[in-house]
């Protein structure tokens, strides 16, 4: 029976035990399943320094058939590698060949050899063969970058002591992608949730519950060094209404000021060092063309209002000497949720559309930077105040629409004029979706931060795997 091979190989910018030492850390296998694959882990048992670990997958194949794969990792060798194989799943064999080939003291190969042989007749497989190797080619590049970027990023910061962080909205987009980043790179997360919940599996990190009404828990937040808070309510579910802005606003500013005020009262040697809260570029209001860096005013209406609010419920963390960071998100760009996941539905049927006038500037970033740019603030101590978590290239919306269209290869032509979005969208067309806001990154760009996506096609293209 006819087995097939491909193999990739990327440098990596550590030693070959640095690069294994990551692969072996809780949140690793998390950072390289691709946005674009509806793939979930079900079950993690065991490591692989223990000798054997064993993961369960859900996949869902074209889109409508749910496949479970278990598969099996062993041989792992510190520096050398290791082999998964498949026990359960859609191919008929399946052997993966993890190498970690040393460069010198600072620089390694990452080697993925991949041997698969698929299921039914001669001609079923001749059909579907080129079609796996292909979504293959695009798993594993996407693989590869991640990989690296994540090792250079850590790599930057590996004189500093490895840290114990308490984050709140770490089941959200961002705090879903941020936690394995922060696990695979050694650092020790607890999160702090809102409503009881089970962990399917052993992810490295502790569980906590602070419902978001009551005071924050002191005992979970003494001794950690640094708390990013990310929770709020979700701006994009629902149609706004009074009842939903009233949510928006007290899911930000109550539980902040609590949390700040926690934070004031542990004694000064147990209060964390840095407090990062979410904000958004939403502070800024609709600006038209001005461009807007951090010393920028706030503008007039609700999410202006808000996220000032928000900005100021830190106070007593920050009087109490707390280094405090506002992270003014631009709208996050990944297939998993937020702006883009709304969007792709629409676009994949050649249905997208310009929005309005299509001239209202749109301030973005893709997930994979939006982390990096969290971590940057994290480990940066000359950090303080508002930052803009944005890329360096806005786009008008119309630019964002007809990019989309052209990595998806589908026409993006239509056009909804400003009364209809109201009518769609309510009050966030007005509050979001027609406000023009061009944000700029200048203290990221001024403290020395390096994008991987500064322009919007390369970010979707990536994100998208085209």
């Amino acid at each position: 029976m006819t087995v097939t091979t491909s193999l990739w190989r990327s440098p990596m910018p550590v030693s070959a035990e640095e690069l294994s030492d990551w692969h072996d850390r809780p949140g690793a296998l998390q950072r390289l399943l691709p946005p674009w694959e509806r793939v979930q882990i079900l079950n993690i048992q065991g490591r692989l320094s223990t000798g054997q670990q064993r993961v369960v997958f859900r996949l869902v194949l074209g889109g409508i058939v749910p496949i479970r794969w278990e598969a099996e990792a062993s041989n792992y060798q510190r520096g050398q590698g290791f082999v998964d194989v498949q026990l359960r799943g859609p191919f008929a064999e399946w052997r993966h060949v993890h190498r970690f080939i040393p460069q010198d003291e600072e620089r390694a190969l990452l080697q993925d050899e991949v041997s698969f042989r698929l299921p039914g007749g001669f001609l079923l497989r001749g059909l579907a063969n080129r079609t796996v190797r292909k979504r293959l080619d695009r798993i594993f590049r996407y693989r590869h970058q991640v990989t690296a970027s994540d090792l250079h990023r850590h790599r930057k910061y590996r004189h500093l002591p490895r840290q114990r962080i308490a984050i709140t909205g770490s089941r959200g987009l961002i705090g879903s992608a941020l936690v394995p980043f922060l696990t695979a790179g050694g650092h020790e997360v607890i999160r702090l949730l809102s409503r009881p919940a089970t962990p399917a599996y052993d992810d490295g990190t502790l569980w906590h519950v602070w419902p978001a009404e009551e005071p924050a828990p002191n005992a979970q937040l003494t001794q950690v060094d640094a708390v990013i808070h990310l929770a709020g309510e979700n701006i994009a579910i629902g149609r706004w209404n009074a009842q939903k802005k009233q949510r928006i606003r007290e899911s930000r500013v109550g539980p902040t000021r609590r949390l700040a005020e926690a934070l004031a009262a542990l004694p000064s040697g147990q209060r964390p060092h840095t407090l990062l809260c979410a904000s958004a570029v939403g502070f800024y209001g609709h600006r038209g063309e001005e461009e807007l860096l951090e010393d920028s005013p706030a503008g007039e209406g609700f999410f202006p209002e808000v996220c000032q609010q928000w900005e100021a419920a830190t106070e007593p963390a920050r009087q109490a000497g707390i280094r405090t960071v506002h992270l003014r998100f631009g709208a996050v760009l990944s297939p998993r949720g937020g702006a883009l996941a709304k969007q792709l539905p629409a676009f994949r049927w050649g249905l997208g559309a310009v929005l309005g006038s299509g001239q209202q500037w749109f301030s973005w970033i893709s997930i994979e930077d939006a982390i990096a740019a969290i971590y940057h603030c994290l480990m940066e101590p000359s950090i303080q105040g508002p930052v803009n978590i944005v890329a360096p290239e806005p786009v008008p919306q119309r630019t964002f629409a007809k990019t989309l269209g052209r990595v998806l290869r589908r026409p993006a032509c239509a056009w909804l004029p400003a009364p209809v979005v109201r009518c769609l969208f309510g009050e966030l067309a007005d509050h979001a979706l027609l406000v023009s806001t061009r944000a700029r990154p200048g203290k990221l760009l001024a403290t020395g931060f390096t994008f991987d996506y500064p322009d919007l096609e390369s970010a979707l293209r990536f994100l998208l795997g085209r």
